[in-house]
């Protein structure tokens, strides 16, 4: 186990707590799979008793995802843990990740608990959690923030409870590699020991940019599990991006001498999936899975890269799934070529999301030239929204300028009959959005709104997400179009027809 490094992957817990992500379970379920096909090692499928919709989450995770080990967090707390078993137990494998704050401050100001009352919960939390499967984690959430000995006697104690993983969080990005270095070998060597049935994790939060740096430290202090998220998403800052430390941990064998069992040449699907359903554009300049992470623009460096592609990239694109070659369709490809670019992408599609993409596809080759690659990518991940809507938007006109109030038009099917209504707006978008308010009889408050471009060009496809609220609930809509108006239509219908 030593020389094996467990990559934890917390994409649909963690990282999907950051604000404006609003996943349903059934996206959750398809990013499951992706990340089962990247092999993770470990899939933290949720939080199961945080609401209803986690719980559906987890276990139909649970039931349908097989390879990764699927888990479900819990707080210290019979219910949390019973509500996760319920959860995980039709799992191959599960584990039960049960964690309690040790901080002073979260103590006193979050818990309200004194440090006897935290250390008696956090093991009665693992031994119940060990009646159940005898795959335990445990987390002293906010570690780097609590006073070592109370936290290592904590995890001390948790592992004579029945605990086979300590994962020490740095819950607010509060450390540096250094100490993190310093109080992670006091808790190889007081906690774990020379016990082989215990793994020492991290979790790291990126508050200070130094999430990756700290959890790749914690290497050589002996960690053997590093938990993050795909793209880095996750609260405030975020969480230590899995791809980078994959990459980092594979080009860097020298300095790292670990192994992993990841297929990296999933990395970049899993990377854009990610992005499309939590609607988290990725920058483009992100290590690995960004846009630009593979392209030359300086002179120098075009003219070294085609002389011997390693004077200046460390890394084969073709290794993270970025393949430098580009399919091109057009208005007259068939649905055999566009089956064989799919094939050669490596993108599989049942029956039904091959028809809805095609379709798309159709839709779309009558507005472009050409669709390339990057463009095919997108109309895929389009696919993902709801084969089925209550109220289907059929069409849409919007007229104004300078001198005359915008005025959107939506016509849609709804109870079986096609119906028009009209609004007004300060632009084309907001009074699309306000037709569209009239046709689902709902006045849903927009909490997000964004525009990222697919491609470059006149005619180029951008990707619309929108997250709207509707009483307690959040819901994310998604469209790919070359019309910007009319892409927003479809991505504020997308949403409020998951909220109907």
């Amino acid at each position: 186990m030593n020389d094996r490094l467990v990559i934890f992957d917390t994409t649909l817990r963690d990282g999907e707590q950051a604000p404006g992500i609003a996943l349903t379970p059934e996206e959750k379920v398809t990013i499951a799979h992706q990340l089962a096909r990247l092999r993770v090692d470990i899939l933290e499928a949720g939080f199961a008793a945080s609401s209803p919709g986690d719980f559906e989450a987890v276990s139909r995770i649970a039931r349908e995802v097989k390879g990764p080990v699927i888990t479900s967090l819990a707080r210290a707390h019979p219910d949390d843990i019973d509500r996760a078993f319920d959860a995980l137990k039709d799992a191959e494998r599960y584990r039960i990740h049960v964690f309690m704050s040790t901080s002073p401050i979260h103590m006193e100001k979050m818990l309200r608990l004194t440090p006897d009352e935290v250390f008696r919960a956090s093991v009665e939390g693992v031994r119940r959690a060990k009646k159940y499967t005898d795959d335990v984690e445990f987390s002293p959430q906010d570690a780097t923030r609590s006073d070592p000995d109370f936290m290592i006697s904590v995890c001390r104690a948790a592992v004579e409870a029945g605990a086979t993983t300590i994962n020490i969080p740095d819950t607010v990005g509060f450390a540096t590699p250094r100490d993190f270095v310093d109080l992670l070998e006091r808790v190889f060597h007081e906690v774990k020991g020379e016990r082989d049935d215990v793994v020492m994790s991290v979790h790291c939060h990126n508050d200070l940019g130094l999430a990756v740096a700290n959890s790749l430290s914690s290497i050589a202090a002996g960690a053997r599990q590093i938990e993050g998220a795909i793209n880095g998403i996750g609260e405030r800052a975020g969480n230590t991006s899995i791809e980078e430390v994959v990459m980092a941990v594979k080009t860097r064998q020298d300095a790292y001498g670990v192994e992993l069992s990841v297929d990296t040449t999933q990395l970049y699907e899993t990377s854009r999936l990610v992005s499309r359903l939590t609607g988290y554009p990725v920058q483009f300049n992100k290590a690995v899975v960004g846009r630009n992470a593979f392209a030359h623009e300086s002179g120098i460096h075009q003219h070294g890269v085609l002389r011997d592609k390693e004077t200046y990239e460390i890394m084969d694109a073709a290794d993270v799934g970025q393949e430098a070659a580009q399919i091109v369709l057009g208005k007259h490809s068939g649905r055999a070529g566009f089956a064989d670019a799919l094939d050669k992408m490596g993108i599989v599609l049942d029956e039904e999301s091959f028809a809805r993409a095609f379709s798309r596809f159709k839709q779309l080759a009558d507005r472009k030239v050409q669709i390339g690659e990057d463009e095919v990518r997108a109309i895929v991940e389009d696919q993902f929204g709801p084969a089925t809507a209550k109220i289907r938007l059929i069409g849409l006109h919007v007229a104004g300028g300078n001198e005359v109030t915008p005025t959107a038009t939506v016509r849609v099917e709804k109870d079986g009959t096609e119906q028009v209504f009209s609004g007004q707006g300060d632009g084309m978008v907001h009074a699309t959005f306000a037709a569209l308010r009239l046709a689902f009889g709902i006045d849903p408050k927009l909490i997000d709104y964004r525009v990222v471009p697919v491609t470059s060009g006149a005619d180029a496809l951008a990707e619309v997400s929108v997250v709207v609220q509707v009483g307690e609930r959040t819901f994310a809509g998604h469209s790919i179009n070359t019309d910007v108006v009319e892409g927003s239509a479809e991505a504020f219908a997308n949403a409020l027809n998951k909220s109907s």
